[in-house]
């Protein structure tokens, strides 16, 4: 989710196999995207101060059997700024803007942290774009972030990360190399933004696989909370099916290490994509 923005310096990008680059104008915003692989549409939206390629060996790895989109928010990697500011759900309306332009009438969707974020507001303001959404290090109410956390976010300002990596990295990608400081100022607004979505996370209707750390910048109590909102948390071997959202806490995973784990990640997210569900001895 974006809360955690600050902490994303640490996030280290990897190389990625060949991918086909394109740009594409959606409501004055020219957004850079990559297509990769074959199969059934992903989107990919990475998180605050990030790029396509910070977001690792995740994407090469589900495009081994998924057709995968991987975009780039207004302000971040290649995609320019433009004069309004970032929120939840402009970003969400983007994304869906997105998909009419590249001919997608739905596909599933992999979020992390603001994309996560995004991602649920995706799935609430355009139901009928998602089939399936994987929200990595998600929140949908700012009590849910950790005390620490939280008490940083009145102090946050832009001089805090310039000459940060976050700023190397943008710079290294932008159309504007000076417009870090920019796009910085939108961001810590977009951490003062009200949030509190719980009634309409609770009326999503896709199937949801929240992923978080067990050392997270959300709290596991409000991880739980969500999963039980999108249906989960019963007991299974009663008769009924699982539901279908599904929850995973990584072990010994902070934050930005939730996204520098492919392989982890993916051992979770394909089957949840195809719907595999791991019997039990009353299946």
């Amino acid at each position: 989710m974006i809360r955690p923005a600050m902490l994303v310096a640490a996030l280290i990008a990897t190389a990625a196999p060949p991918a086909l680059a394109e740009t594409v104008t959606i409501d004055g915003l020219e957004t850079y995207y990559e297509v990769s692989g074959e199969g059934d549409p992903l989107v990919v939206l990475h998180g605050a101060y990030m790029s396509i390629p910070a977001m690792g060996e995740i994407v090469p790895r589900l495009a081994e059997s998924r057709r995968v989109y991987a975009l780039e928010f207004q302000g971040h990697g290649r995609t320019a700024d433009i004069d309004r500011p970032i929120t939840y759900e402009t970003l969400a309306d983007d994304v869906a803007a997105f998909m009419d332009a590249v001919g997608l009438e739905r596909a599933d969707v992999f979020g992390y942290s603001m994309g996560a974020a995004a991602g649920l507001q995706l799935a609430v303001r355009h139901p009928d774009k998602v089939d399936r959404l994987v929200a990595a290090s998600a929140a949908y109410d700012a009590r849910g972030m950790q005390p620490q956390f939280a008490a940083m976010i009145p102090d946050m300002t832009p001089d805090m990360l310039i000459g940060t990596p976050l700023e190397a990295d943008y710079r290294e990608l932008a159309p504007d190399p000076e417009g870090f400081r920019a796009l910085a100022e939108k961001l810590i607004a977009l951490e003062h933004e009200p949030m509190a979505w719980e009634e309409q996370v609770r009326g999503i209707e896709a199937p949801v696989l929240l992923i978080a750390g067990d050392a997270d910048v959300v709290t596991l109590e409000h991880t739980v909370a969500m999963f039980r909102l999108l249906g989960g948390g019963a007991m299974g071997d009663m008769g009924a099916p699982v539901a279908a959202s599904r929850l995973a806490i990584l072990p010994a995973t902070s934050h930005t290490a939730v996204i520098g784990q492919p392989e982890l990640l993916h051992m979770l997210i394909e089957p949840f994509l195809s719907g595999e569900t791991p019997k039990g001895m009353f299946d």
